[in-house]
């Protein structure tokens, strides 16, 4: 491999592992992780170095040997560019959709009121027992409390949310039955 080749596949790797190590490390240590936005991001200029290397080096083993050094380090330089730029406005693009996809509301209180839902753990007259809420599809467990005891498998209804992760509840069970 002739020693153009390689050094834009160095580029395109270093830019490759600048972005891996911000991934990896940037969580914990803040490293290379500045706060940017648009073209001046760090996944933008790392595409950009990466598809500028990268491009440079296919550009630059398809010329390999057939010019002199100068234009072969020129056209790779053209090359890399024509890659780079469309890579890095997609980088940008891509991380501006992540950055504004809506997403669902956070469950508050006042979404539990109503729900129904099954004691998990049994719950005492004067303590908390546990049970599971279906809410907005998903099944999340809270700390419960009730003005009677009521076993495991028991079915329940939500009429109050003391706190953020407690429900006050009464039992939907037939009370002609016995759970």
């Amino acid at each position: 491999m002739d020693p153009i080749t390689m050094t834009f596949l160095i580029v395109g790797g270093v830019g490759l592992a600048i972005v891996l190590i911000s991934i990896v490390v940037g969580d914990f240590l803040h490293f290379l992780n500045f706060d940017a936005d648009g073209p001046f991001s760090l996944p933008a200029i790392c595409a950009f170095i990466s598809g500028g290397g990268f491009g440079g080096a296919i550009a630059a083993s398809a010329v390999n040997g057939r010019l002199d050094t100068a234009p072969t380090v020129l056209i790779s330089l053209a090359a890399g560019l024509v890659l780079a730029l469309p890579l890095s406005w997609a980088t940008v693009r891509f991380a501006r959709g992540l950055m504004r996809m809506n997403t669902d509301k956070t469950p508050e209180g006042s979404d539990l009121l109503g729900t129904l839902g099954t004691v998990v753990t049994s719950i005492p007259a004067t303590g908390y027992g546990e049970v599971r809420i279906h809410v907005h599809g998903q099944s999340m467990k809270f700390n419960a409390r009730s003005e009677i005891p009521l076993v495991a498998g028991t079915p329940i209804y939500v009429i109050g949310t003391p706190t953020a992760t407690s429900v006050e509840v009464v039992s939907t069970a037939d009370p002609s039955t016995d759970i």
